[in-house]
């Protein structure tokens, strides 16, 4: 591979060429499920253009109503052995066709969920995150967004790392390469082959970095529409799993793999006018606007609530510690790190980054919760708090929920979630919540073990 800027969407006239020459025999459709993952098939390609582009494809609707493991679980309204497991549909986005360079002669393209009679499964991730751009359309904006998702690389193989139960595994660095050229530069060929893999799947790269945990390591991408950032963070993210894997090595997203740095997935977002003018630029302290102002007071108001939808896993609330830069407080500062809620840019490049993600969060739904949070604050005008200038770590401030029990309590209480996403969604959610924290308490840990065997 050579670099290039990244490969424009595929059309269907092209696919269709691709397809007669032989240059793609295989069209992967995917959705995205409750956890953020793409699930789907890979279908003949002459099969999708003859079918599959007019009618879509089915689907278990358990693909909405399992846990991490795949395992059906009780407590849903949409999916259940009482009513069948019936079929929900994948129904191709055109605009989101791509190739996939790292996979022989492959195209992949997402999927909106509809029921067979045609109408929304509004519990889906995409169409839960589509609602709340429709709201903000009816007040003129669009939400412009990037994602900037951490990972950990290992020198071990998936299946190696299974083997060993995730113990003892061989980080690519064996030390903290923060911002390190020769820390970078030891897992070039990775990086790069994750960054050309993604130009030529369309997605426009701007830098790699290294991190703080020993082997962990960022790439950043160009912001853009919201939708757009979100489909392009799940073809990455899956992407990168299975590039890693040709490699003969593994890669991890998960919140907190040790005790040391966790992985993040900070969140920035800013408003646009149909004509692409800022909307939160202006000319208050800081140079930000009263649409602003109301937008980020929404997110204080909202965060505890919503975490949820920032922190969906057990291992999510790990991460949560004393200066570790991920957040504990509910405060707002200019380019202050130790708030959950960060100031950046200025003029046209003003926008707020929201750092309580972590690698493992689903996108649409935190991208979906920051809009009905700002969209909270500003139908109420709620006046925003002045920024906080400190150490939040050490504030006397509200904080980030600690566990994930406690995050599905606020959200199942939440009148702004529900006023925001309708009952049937966040019951959904609530119940994928409950679902986590019953596998976990009936688990038996090494550390018990540990601490227990001989000393208790």
């Amino acid at each position: 591979m050579t670099s290039e800027p990244p490969a424009a969407p595929l059309t269907l006239d092209q696919l269709r060429a691709d397809i007669t020459a032989g240059r793609i025999d295989t069209v992967v459709l995917a959705m995205t499920d409750i956890q953020g993952r793409l699930q789907g098939k890979r279908l003949d390609a002459h099969y999708f253009l003859d079918e599959v582009v007019k009618h879509g494809s089915e689907g278990c609707n358990y693909l909405l109503a399992v846990d991490v493991e795949m395992n059906t679980v009780g407590g849903y309204a949409i999916s259940s052995w009482e009513r069948g497991y019936g079929d929900l549909v994948m129904v191709p986005d055109l605009s989101t066709l791509r190739r996939l360079p790292w996979q022989e002669g492959t195209a992949l393209l997402l999927s909106d969920v509809q029921w067979p009679d045609g109408t929304d499964v509004a519990e889906s991730p995409r169409q839960i995150l589509r609602r709340q751009l429709d709201r903000l359309a009816e007040h003129g904006w669009q939400a412009m967004v990037g994602t900037e998702l951490e990972f950990i690389v290992f020198e071990d193989t998936y299946e190696q790392a299974w083997d060993k139960g995730y113990r003892g595994l061989t980080p690519a660095n064996r030390y903290n390469v923060d911002y390190s050229v020769v820390g970078t530069g030891r897992v070039e060929p990775l990086l790069r082959a994750l960054r050309l893999g993604m130009s030529g799947a369309g997605l426009q790269v701007e830098s790699a970095k290294g991190e703080c945990n020993p082997g962990q390591h960022e790439i950043a991408f160009r912001y853009t529409d919201a939708l757009t950032t979100c489909d392009n963070h799940v073809v990455y993210k899956t992407g990168a799993k299975e590039i890693a894997a040709h490699r003969g090595c593994s890669l991890t997203f998960m919140a907190k793999y040790n005790e040391r740095e966790g992985n993040s997935c900070h969140i920035h977002l800013s408003l646009r006018t149909p004509t692409g003018d800022p909307v939160f630029a202006g000319d208050g302290p800081g140079g930000v606007s009263p649409v602003y102002e109301h937008f980020v007071a929404g997110q204080l108001a909202a965060l505890r609530e919503l975490s949820y939808f920032f922190a969906p896993n057990i291992n999510s609330y790990k991460r949560f510690q004393p200066n570790t830069f991920a957040p504990t407080a509910v405060l707002w500062g200019f380019d202050n790190r130790t708030c959950a809620i960060r100031t950046v840019g200025h003029g046209p490049s003003l926008r707020f980054e929201n750092r309580l993600p972590g690698g493992d969060v689903n996108p649409y739904l935190a991208v979906a919760a920051m809009i009905a949070a700002g969209l909270h604050g500003v139908e109420h005008e709620l006046p925003l708090e002045p920024a906080f200038d400190g150490n939040g770590y050490a504030a006397d401030a509200p904080r980030v929920p600690s566990r994930l029990t406690d995050a599905a309590d606020l959200l199942e209480a939440s009148t702004i979630a529900r006023a925001a996403f309708g009952d049937a969604v966040v019951d959904h959610y609530v119940n994928a919540a409950r679902v986590e924290v019953t596998a976990f308490d009936a688990v038996v840990t090494e550390w018990e073990r540990v601490r227990s065997f001989e000393r208790m």
